[in-house]
């Protein structure tokens, strides 16, 4: 979209996604939290928008409007990017690793924090993580990362075994994996056993 920096394209963007999902425009204070600025910033953002005739804005609360010639343009301009798929894992009991690639998903790279080199994705088989909404057949998007904290979703490699669990390191040297889904039970490790692939950062859902 001409005329705009890259910062005012993002907030204008996330403008329509938020009037998207929510049915409603965003606060100031919502387009602030977003992109953790200070509100004044988004307000010297927002008369910009305006001023450039991106959106219109009254004095009344959730009054910003994008205008519809630019609509079009927003979602013409939306940055896909393709995700490799590197095979099934398991969300019930593991199943041997496949690093192949079976294809792609395509992701809105303004909803992803992430660099594309760092991500994967992998489709659920099984449902232990059913109560954490991880359903089989989902396709769940990983972040390569060694920053792995308590209570994290992470793909897990045992004896070139993956499966998909929740994270919890125990206090006698052995790693917790827990599903999410009575009807199993929580597997544990020896630590050097175990190695993390990375967390799951976002899932997609076909219906």
């Amino acid at each position: 979209m001409k005329g705009l920096t890259d910062k005012q394209r993002e907030v204008l963007e996330f403008i329509e996604k938020f009037q998207s999902e929510e049915g409603m425009a965003p606060t100031v204070y919502e387009i602030g939290n977003e992109f953790q600025i200070k509100t004044s910033t988004v307000f010297a953002h927002i008369q910009a928008l305006k001023r450039k005739g991106f959106i219109t804005r009254s004095s009344k609360a959730r009054s910003i409007a994008i205008k519809k010639e630019v609509k079009g343009a927003i979602i013409k301009n939306s940055r896909m990017i393709e995700i490799p798929i590197l095979g099934r894992v398991t969300a019930g009991l593991p199943v041997e690793a496949q690093e192949h690639q079976e294809g792609t998903v395509a992701c809105d790279s303004n909803l992803i924090n992430w660099e594309r080199s760092k991500l994967f994705a992998l489709k659920i088989h099984g449902e232990s993580m059913r109560d954490l909404g991880i359903l089989d057949g989902d396709v769940v998007i990983i972040q390569q990362t060694h920053n792995i904290r308590r209570g994290d979703i992470v793909v897990a490699i045992v004896d070139n075994e993956t499966t998909v669990k929740s994270y919890y390191p125990a206090s006698d040297a052995r790693i917790e994996l827990r599903p999410a889904n009575k009807d199993f039970k929580s597997m544990f490790y020896p630590v050097e056993d175990v190695v993390i692939q990375g967390k799951v950062v976002s899932l997609q859902r076909q219906y």
